[in-house]
């Protein structure tokens, strides 16, 4: 994949130039590896991305992951019936790429800027060799990728269950725990397009508009042109866990 961010004059100095991830072709904070002090004082190649840019694709070998430093980046797949999957989505210090890193795997979802945002990348190397020499770092490794199969397998099993307008809800509280990470932002107001959020769920963005309409004038949300704000949140925690159905 082909990085398409500004370079700065710390890729120089690092020596790591124009990096290629790869280019074709996610969640709480809390399932994903999180970067030790050591790596952040680490030289690294800073980019930035603009919404909706490509900033790693599947099917290409890599050796490098990142760090989001500012925004969020959406992780996704493609479904069977051709719509688009988002299977993650990642916060303010959420890393991509560290698993395909110390597996030595081709990177397997589409990673895009679902706002604008500021990566910083690092050399591969760096996680193998703290994973190589440090038990409790692997330890860590481990458990983070088993919360991170454990959260997807417990969405699948909701959407599976729960009628449009609880996923929606459900998905609307996710959201505003990842937006939360982030100290500007208190988590009440998300910046997401109606694309984006139907791809999350996934659900057609007709329907998804239908049921975003109820929760407005159920005065549970607010918001448009790409911004929805949670306006009572235990309506919307009811609406999550169908015990109120708007209509």
């Amino acid at each position: 994949m082909r990085m398409d961010g500004v370079t700065h004059a710390s890729d120089r100095r690092a020596g790591i130039g124009k990096p290629t991830i790869s280019a074709s072709g996610g969640s709480h904070l809390g399932s994903r590896i999180v970067l030790d002090d050591e790596f952040l004082s680490c030289r690294s190649s800073v980019r930035r991305f603009r919404r909706g840019e490509v900033i790693a694709g599947a099917g290409v070998l890599i050796d490098m992951f990142a760090r989001v430093h500012s925004g969020v980046v959406n992780a996704s797949t493609m479904l069977p019936d051709g719509r688009e999957f988002i299977v993650e989505i990642i916060p303010k210090s959420g890393l991509i790429g560290e698993l395909e890193v110390l597996r030595r795997q081709t990177v397997s979802l589409e990673y895009r800027a679902g706002s604008n945002c500021e990566l910083h990348f690092f050399e591969g190397r760096l996680l193998r060799d703290k994973y190589a020499s440090d038990a409790s770092f692997r330890e860590k490794v481990f458990s983070r990728a088993l919360a991170r199969i454990s959260e997807l397998e417990l969405r699948i099993i909701s959407n599976a269950a729960s009628s449009l307008q609880s996923r929606l809800a459900s998905t609307l509280l996710r959201l505003s725990a990842v937006y939360g990470k982030d100290v500007v932002n208190s988590g009440d107001e998300l910046i997401i397009s109606q694309n984006d959020l139907a791809a999350t769920l996934p659900a057609s963005r007709e329907k998804v508009n239908q049921s975003l309409r109820r929760l407005r004038e159920g005065k549970i949300i607010d918001g448009g042109q790409g911004k929805i704000r949670i306006l009572n949140r235990k309506a919307l925690e009811a609406c999550a866990n169908g015990a109120v159905l708007v209509k």
